[in-house]
């Protein structure tokens, strides 16, 4: 029996990205009642501290704490995501299965390689996705079609990289169980001399997280938020609701 589509997925190149950059609002969406999902691209094997068994059992406990509906690792080389057609078919392939309304991806810029490539392969996938010519089959079902679907809306979470989101989403609320969800992963966040370098200690990863939620909070007039961008206009009905006082 076919599940229930989709209505928020979030699509990043690395287990633990999605907690990063838009885990609060993913538990948010899940708490009015909405299907989340999460695809990450990777298994997360090149990472510094780790193994990719370690972020699998990780991203599991962490899907639980977020209330995640369904989440998913696909199988593209840690550290050389790349936009080909290969891999736009395999992202295409879960929009399909998965069908969801709303996709978040990572910012089209950004440090890590992986990130912005993602950003890219993630948008064309999900119009490869709407290709009514293009035909894409259940996983081992070589005879079973998948029909075409496009999300209605595609978002940009933009944590990564320092630019004004176009809205923030209120996390307040969330802020503590979207904490609790990135430390799941014991393996990245634990005091260790691998990558010490690197990575920020564990008492100051309280602060770094609270400190950008605050910023991004403060744009918005709440405590804390994640902030978002998306390359379309946004349409407005009523100018009497418009949230975010101007003075």
């Amino acid at each position: 029996m076919p599940t229930a589509p989709l209505d928020i997925l979030a699509i990043a190149a690395h287990r633990d990205d999605v907690e990063q950059t838009c885990g609060g609002t993913l538990l948010k969406m899940a708490g009015r009642g909405h299907r989340t999902g999460i695809l990450d691209l990777t298994q997360g094997e090149m990472g510094t501290r780790g193994t990719a068994e370690d972020r699998a059992r990780e991203a599991a406990e962490a899907a639980k704490i977020l209330s995640i509906s369904w989440r998913h690792a696909l199988d593209i080389p840690d550290g050389r995501v790349e936009n080909t057609w290969e891999n736009r078919l395999k992202v295409a392939r879960v929009i399909r299965e998965q069908r969801p309304r709303v996709v978040i991806l990572p910012y089209w810029q950004g440090r890590h390689p992986d990130h912005y490539t993602t950003s890219v392969l993630g948008y064309e996938a999900c119009f490869v996705a709407g290709l009514t010519k293009v035909v894409l089959n259940k996983q081992g079902l070589s005879d079973d079609a998948l029909p075409p679907h496009r999300p209605f809306k595609i978002i940009y979470a933009t944590l990564y990289y320092d630019i004004r989101p176009t809205f923030v989403v209120d996390i307040s609320e969330q802020f503590e169980t979207r904490f609790q969800a990135l430390m799941a992963y014991k393996s990245q966040f634990s005091d260790q001399e691998a990558g010490k370098e690197l990575f920020p200690a564990h008492g100051e990863i309280r602060a770094r997280v609270e400190s950008m939620a605050r910023f991004y909070g403060m744009l918005g007039g709440v405590t804390y938020a994640e902030p978002f961008l998306q390359k379309e206009v946004g349409l407005v009905d009523d100018l009497t609701t418009i949230p975010v006082k101007s003075i």
